[in-house]
């Protein structure tokens, strides 16, 4: 049976610094995907289209963010299960089973 220690808040919630490394990590993945959106619409397009080179940097921009979105919920998962596994084996460590 697991030991609980009263002191630990139980709680899947990452750390702040964790959350806001996510946050600005999402933010530049939407910003590089704009630029890549926007790049490849230039490159293809001939004469005046700036509709069409908003739209790509739109279009870049919401796919890249949520790929980058995929990617940093699965960190901060990670980094959950991690830091419980860290708590399991110190408390083993502090009471060793008989």
């Amino acid at each position: 049976m697991a030991v609980v220690d009263p002191d630990v808040p139980l709680s899947a919630l990452p750390p702040p610094r964790a959350r806001f490394a996510a946050f600005v990590a999402i933010l530049l993945g939407g910003l590089a995907g704009g630029l890549i959106g926007y790049t490849l619409v230039k490159l293809q397009c001939h004469g005046t289209c700036a509709t069409q080179r908003g739209l790509g940097a739109l279009f870049g921009a919401i796919v890249a963010a949520l790929g980058m979105s995929v990617v940093a919920v699965l960190v901060l998962r990670a980094l959950g299960e991690w830091k419980e596994i860290e708590r399991r084996e110190r408390n083993n460590q502090k009471n060793p089973a008989s």
